[in-house]
């Protein structure tokens, strides 16, 4: 494997980690949902959709600013579902993804131009998109439906 991101995870007790980010940040607690942990952080389901819907978001503000394009404010609520596979085991079948911009569409000149492009930007959801489904849509600040 080659240089890239890496992180230290180090058990607490039971299902509860702290990660290490390598100094940069405090260390993040996670833990896995009641009834199996205690819920004390994050579960990995919920770090995997914060990782695709992040990314995405951060993209969506790159491609915004290759075009010179302001949205008045990004905002975005995600969802997966999990379900079984044939071996009864859980598997994160789904996510979907809605972002809000704070303006509307007409304010954003260039915007076909940003939605055509800013998911391929996305590094995280490009990578998991090849095993898991991911569905983005984009409303301006009306609600209007873009994508």
């Amino acid at each position: 494997m080659g240089p890239g991101p890496s992180i230290t995870i180090t058990q607490i007790e039971g299902y509860k980690f702290a990660i290490d980010f390598g100094g940069i940040l405090p260390h993040l607690v996670v833990d896995e949902a009641v009834p199996i942990g205690k819920g004390e952080g994050p579960f990995p389901e919920q770090l995997l959709v914060s990782a695709v819907t992040n990314c995405l978001c951060a993209s969506l503000v790159f491609a915004l600013g290759k075009y010179k394009q302001e949205a008045g404010g990004i905002r975005a609520e995600a969802h997966c579902e999990v379900t079984r596979n044939a071996e009864n085991r859980l598997r994160i079948t789904g996510i979907a993804i809605s972002i809000s911009l704070g303006a509307t569409a007409d304010a954003v000149p260039r915007i076909d131009r940003v939605l055509e492009q800013f998911q391929r930007f996305c590094t995280v959801s490009e990578s998991v998109q090849a095993g898991i489904p991911i569905a983005v849509s984009v409303r301006d600040g009306a609600g209007t439906l873009l994508t």
